[in-house]
């Protein structure tokens, strides 16, 4: 049991103890906290393979062969871009984009607009 849990346990024993919210709320957070340290490491650590690709070919080669163009300097973050693409639809739902909220939020504003053209010419 991580140490916020057991802190939040303690704290508020006798709120959380037989709440299942709680429980599904905390696991929620522990995969989000995971997916942004997930992230953050993948800012940091293709940030670095790719300065560190284009300077090592900067000043080896020709300015036009240099690895600013070159595959192998974006590929390690292309393909550990997708994972981390799995890793984010896995924490935030494959609803993510299209949800039915955004259905209904979507038919409502186009019902508004055909209403507010019909209102124009009465």
């Amino acid at each position: 049991m991580g140490n916020f849990k057991k802190r939040m346990y303690e704290d508020y024993r006798q709120e959380f103890s037989t709440d299942e919210r709680f429980d599904i709320a905390y696991k929620q957070v522990k995969r989000l906290k995971g997916f942004y340290s997930h992230l953050r490491i993948y800012i940091i650590v293709n940030l670095i393979i790719i300065v560190a690709n284009i300077n090592s070919d900067f000043f080896t080669r020709n300015f036009y062969e240099t690895g600013f163009f070159d595959w192998r300097t974006y590929s390690t973050a292309f393909y550990w871009g997708i994972g981390l693409l799995i890793h984010g639809i896995s924490v935030f739902g494959r609803e993510w984009f299209f949800s039915e909220d955004w259905e209904k939020k979507k038919i409502q504003q186009y019902i508004d607009k055909e209403q507010a053209k019909a209102d124009k010419w009465e």
